[in-house]
């Protein structure tokens, strides 16, 4: 549940009245890896993406962010500079809420305090398990969990199957499964021939969920 839906109604409104509301393009850096944290995000509408780079290049996707999310808040409580760059993946819209600002709310609001604890808990074990898919499962069987995920939360039934709503490239995939672009790029043509989806720019549509269900559970193979 993302963070604002989890807070009362005067708390949500009171900490969305700690900053003005900022408009964003598609594709525009938000909060960037490695600079000091001066702000939070409460995002209201649109989808952003968190990633962090490596120093050979690599750039692996985290986590998508929706509206009702905040985004910058592990900075903003340790005070330590960002670990990850947000971007928006469409037109967004945040209300941005200075460091402070957004300390002095949580101080006042302990049950907003322990609300945002939590969440931050869920994130760790979902990180946790992210990591233990990567470590247990092959390529093939990671990005067909991945793709059944985006579909639980982001997608659209169509003629041509489910769509799935979040525009990310062949890169962006690779970086959430821990693989290469050449990887995918393969992977996604091996599983265009089979029928199993359907592909455009950052694009896809599942057409048989069912046997990507079979894929992640590395029943079939090749």
């Amino acid at each position: 549940m993302p963070f604002l839906a989890r807070l009362a109604e005067p708390e949500r409104v009171e900490l969305l009245g700690l900053g003005p509301r900022v408009g964003y393009r598609a594709r525009t850096e938000v909060i960037h890896e490695h600079t000091p944290s001066t702000h939070v995000q409460l995002v209201l509408g649109g989808r952003l993406m968190v990633t962090a780079g490596s120093p050979n290049g690599y750039v692996a996707l985290l986590a998508l962010r929706r509206p009702g999310d905040v985004v910058g808040e592990s900075a903003a409580l340790t005070g330590q500079a960002r670990s990850a760059t947000v971007t928006t993946l469409e037109q967004a819209e945040c209300v941005l809420v200075g460091r402070e600002a957004f300390l002095d709310f949580l101080a006042r609001r302990p049950d907003a305090h322990r609300k945002l604890s939590a969440l931050l808990v869920e994130r760790v074990r979902a990180g946790d398990r992210r990591a233990l898919e990567l470590a247990s499962s092959g390529v093939r069987e990671r990005l067909a969990l991945l793709l059944l995920d985006l579909a639980r939360a982001h997608s659209e039934p169509t003629d041509s199957g489910l769509l799935l709503t979040v525009p990310l490239s062949q890169q962006e995939l690779a970086g959430s499964v821990g693989a290469s672009r050449e990887a995918i790029v393969r992977l996604l043509a091996e599983l265009r021939r089979s029928g199993v989806v359907e592909t455009a720019r950052r694009k896809v549509w599942l057409r048989r969920p069912e046997v990507l269900s079979r894929i992640a559970a590395g029943a079939e193979r090749g």
